[in-house]
């Protein structure tokens, strides 16, 4: 198994500060969202009223982590690797190099979970790092130009950072990730970013769309983060990542699409073969999904012939971030009378059959799996 070292931290506050482009910056404090974790009868529990926005304290004490991580070992039937990660970033977490060295005697393998590296000050950081045992690495690049990261990134010591990352991509296996900022870090920037990528020798890059409104994943009461930037549609993001790919050795994937090797999300519409192993569709349903993966679940069910079985999407590009103020656009007349909403909505479950059933249709209102295929930073490694 895998295990998780959780250090905590806040966006913003124990990251050096916010990068200009970040999510979390600008997030206001909202009223519980409602979710699958909630109590029947009470809308709000810890993940919908603080993990969604990460509301967390600063980073954990070192004596904290490291019980946490040994109550796990002892109920480990055998560890792969150890992950390191948090909300703040983990450069900047103060007792990282103790906590690698006391990780590295276990002789198992560390993965340095997102790091921007603004923290880093110095390559020596990196070479600690090494020693202690740190065999992955994923690390936020924006761009190898150290003007741009110190500009959009707020990093004081952009070349020490860059340093560090090739010094990494030398013995680890490194995933670098971008954000991809129109007319800022896209176009020729990208590819002059990519081709010093390559010559460092990373596994692989994975490219973020840029988020600026609601509709695109800004549902803490923050959009727009820039004013003015308008983001890559999500046909041109696609067309990007795999031009990015077709054009570089590393491995590329981009989030909200593609992976441009094995083509998730719903790589399984270009299998025939584990097509035609499905079962059978029985019963008709209408599926309630996101901009993204509407068009393909409907091809999907499609492929398999079953008329019966309807795919409504809501103005959201991601599933997941789907609330009830994008449910009360739904044309109900659209539904069928038994509707399954993705697993990890962010609605409560009294409130998702109220709404969906407004019309006078008793309806029957089931959650779906939380996930139907990998997302983009799970697919990279």
């Amino acid at each position: 198994m895998n295990i998780l070292a959780d250090v905590g931290g806040r966006p913003g506050h124990d990251c050096r500060g916010f990068c200009a482009y970040c999510y979390f910056k600008g997030a206001k404090l909202t009223e519980p969202f409602g979710c699958r974790h909630c109590l029947p009868f009470k809308k709000g529990c810890a993940y919908c009223e603080s993990s969604i926005i990460e509301r967390y304290p600063s980073f954990k004490p070192l004596e904290m982590v490291v019980s946490e991580v040994n109550r796990t070992l002892r109920t480990a039937p055998s560890v792969e690797k150890f992950t390191i990660s948090g909300g703040g970033d983990l450069s900047c977490y103060p007792a990282l190099f103790t906590l690698t060295e006391l990780m590295g005697e276990l002789d198992i393998p560390i993965h340095l979970g997102y790091t921007s590296g603004k923290g880093f000050d110095d390559v020596s950081c990196a070479e600690r790092l090494i020693s202690h045992g740190v065999s992955e690495v994923s690390f936020t690049v924006f761009s190898t130009e150290p003007a741009l990261r110190k500009r959009w990134m707020g990093d004081q010591s952009p070349s020490a950072s860059i340093e560090c990352l090739e010094r990494f991509s030398q013995s680890c296996d490194v995933y670098a990730a971008s954000v991809l900022i129109p007319g800022v870090n896209d176009g020729a920037e990208l590819y002059r970013t990519c081709e010093r990528l390559e010559e460092m020798g990373v596994a692989g890059l994975i490219l973020m769309r840029f988020a600026n409104e609601p509709s695109q994943g800004l549902i803490l009461n923050n959009a727009p983060i820039l004013p003015g930037i308008i983001p890559h549609t999500v046909e041109q993001f696609r067309d990007i990542v795999l031009d990015v790919a077709r054009q570089f050795s590393f491995r590329v994937v981009g989030t909200p699409l593609l992976d441009a090797q094995v083509g998730s999300p719903f790589s399984i519409l270009e299998d025939e073969e584990m097509l035609r192993s499905l079962p059978k569709v029985r019963k008709g349903a209408t599926l309630i999904t996101g901009r993204v993966a509407r068009p393909m679940l409907a091809a999907l069910f499609e492929l398999l012939g079953a008329e019966e079985v309807n795919v409504v999407g809501v103005d959201v590009d991601i599933a997941d971030l789907i609330t009830a103020r994008d449910l009360a656009r739904v044309n109900l007349s659209e539904l069928k009378e038994t509707v399954i909403v993705p697993g990890r909505v962010l609605v409560h479950d009294a409130e998702l059959k109220r709404m969906l059933c407004a019309d006078g249709v008793d309806r029957l209102i089931r959650r779906g799996p939380d996930k139907l295929t990998l997302d983009g930073e799970m697919s990279i490694s």
